[in-house]
């Protein structure tokens, strides 16, 4: 079985990753994301072998602004379709044939 993956692939996917950036918190254990937001952050980019120290945001909302720019291209919203009623008729198992 040849299931490798060919080396250019896996470099261009590996490369692909470096300069990421993720915040995690500025002491104590880490947490999701959402815990403690007035908490520091500590902001870090990944180098292609390890996370490194990039800067310290002084809480998450000032660690998004860093981790997703306002600037960049936002994708136009779809305008909202109407819901449909949730005991509309149809035609699953569980409705009734109309007669």
């Amino acid at each position: 079985m040849d299931d490798e993956e060919p080396l250019g692939d896996y470099v261009a996917r590996h490369d692909s990753r470096i300069g990421r950036l993720r915040a995690v918190h500025g002491y104590g254990p880490q947490r999701g994301e959402h815990v403690d937001p007035e908490q520091p952050r500590l902001v870090q980019r990944w180098n292609g072998s390890a996370w490194e120290v990039f800067t310290m945001a002084a809480n998450l909302s000032e660690a998004r602004k860093l981790l997703r720019p306002v600037d960049a291209e936002v994708p136009a919203q779809q305008p909202a379709q109407p819901a449909r009623p949730p005991l509309a008729p149809g035609r699953g198992r569980h409705r009734k044939p109309s007669e």
